[in-house]
């Protein structure tokens, strides 16, 4: 009689595995691939974002996946400071949105606005307002998204015991219209 350790030193020799026999493979179908190459709207977004990375001092840390973002800053005992984000890359409307907001929160001045919540409504109006002037596409997904961010904001202002809501933000009582799909963001 064999024991493991028999198996293990080698001197018993496991039972051979019956053989599987496996269908042969079909050959991939092979698909035309385009070469990758930016389009023109790509191109637009790559000059924004280096124009206003540059403009406002701000440095991307990482470019996330997700779309959503940070802005901060770092404060040196010499008294520099570093501006810094974390945003999705912008290759289409939302992305730009996103990443066009978190620039906004150091155009405007990270906590120069009280309630926190009238700080994220600006930075929105700065994201919105320059794809406007680059021209580029704010689509109805990303006005929801807006909504949809500006309530939450508020909605987390008045659970934390805001008092007063700022005119501007009157708007953003009420949660986004819902789509046809039942979504609230884009």
């Amino acid at each position: 009689m064999s024991t493991l350790w028999d198996l293990v030193r080698g001197l018993v020799r496991p039972a051979a595995k019956p053989a599987v026999r496996r269908a042969p493979s079909r050959p991939a179908r092979a698909k035309p691939r385009r070469p990758r190459t930016a389009g023109p709207a790509q191109e637009r977004y790559d000059a924004v974002t280096r124009a206003m990375l540059d403009l406002y001092g701000v440095r991307v840390r990482r470019w996330r996946k997700a779309m959503s973002g940070i802005a901060w800053e770092v404060h040196y005992r010499d008294g520099s400071v570093t501006k810094l984000i974390e945003a999705p890359r912008p290759k289409g409307p939302m992305s730009v949105a996103v990443f066009l907001h978190e620039i906004g929160h150091h155009a405007i001045g990270l906590g120069a606005h009280k309630p926190r919540c009238l700080e994220e409504f600006h930075a929105w109006k700065f994201a919105l307002e320059r794809m406007e002037e680059e021209g580029l596409n704010i689509t109805d997904a990303v006005r929801r998204r807006v909504h949809a961010s500006l309530h939450y904001a508020v909605a987390k202002a008045r659970r934390r015991g805001l008092q007063s809501l700022p005119d501007e933000l009157k708007p953003y009582t009420q949660p986004p219209p819902r789509t046809r799909h039942g979504k609230t963001q884009g």
